[in-house]
């Protein structure tokens, strides 16, 4: 403590809990509105003893809400095991995730993630990205299916606002489906809940 850093190590050891097997997973992750309820309101004791549990692990959110989603048994069989993140590892594997350059373009694509990391400040594959995947142009915000003006001469296409009602899916919606189909299909999504 007299050092002041940010994590306060010490030699003692805590015995692994036997009320609730423990898991982890990425620190990204989507929770349902009833799950979150559940993690809140805890209609039983799992999600504070969880809480008891992860309040002093240096990254609590790889396993706090992974814990709790497979021990209670309504959500158990809720969970999708992917974060939807492309990422490329060091080796050996799962400790150092490796920035992404021109040359992972094509295998992010690939993936249908709709998210990657992690990026060098200002990389190149950032614009290819950004014009390319998003058809974002210099200083301009992602266009919507809405946006009906000309690109020509490096125009907003947002200037002009169509039906905001219509929404047309790109290449890029249509590969998400491709991902969560994936996910969601029968060799996917049972087999691997919660291992």
């Amino acid at each position: 403590m007299t050092e002041k850093t940010d994590v306060f190590w010490i030699t003692q050891r805590r015995s692994v809990p036997t009320a609730f097997k423990l898991f982890t997973g990425s620190a990204w992750m989507v929770l349902s509105r009833p799950f979150i309820d559940f993690c809140i309101w805890g209609w039983d004791n799992l999600p504070r003893t969880v809480l008891m549990y992860y309040a002093n692990f240096i990254s609590s959110p790889e396993g706090y809400f992974h814990t709790v989603v497979c021990n209670a048994k309504e959500f158990r069989n809720t969970t999708v095991n992917s974060d939807l993140h492309f990422i490329t590892w060091d080796n050996p594997p799962k400790q150092h995730p490796h920035y992404l350059t021109l040359e992972d373009m094509p295998r992010m694509i690939d993936s249908n993630a709709p998210f990657a990391r992690k990026f060098h400040q200002d990389e190149p594959v950032l614009d290819k990205i950004d014009s390319e995947l998003l058809f974002r142009g210099p200083d301009m915000i992602v266009p919507g299916g809405w946006c009906i003006g000309s690109r020509e001469n490096g125009s907003d296409p947002c200037s002009v606002a169509g039906n905001l009602t219509h929404l047309y899916p790109t290449s890029g919606a249509k590969r998400l489906e491709k991902l969560v189909s994936s996910l969601l299909s029968e060799e996917s999504f049972r087999p691997q809940q919660c291992r």
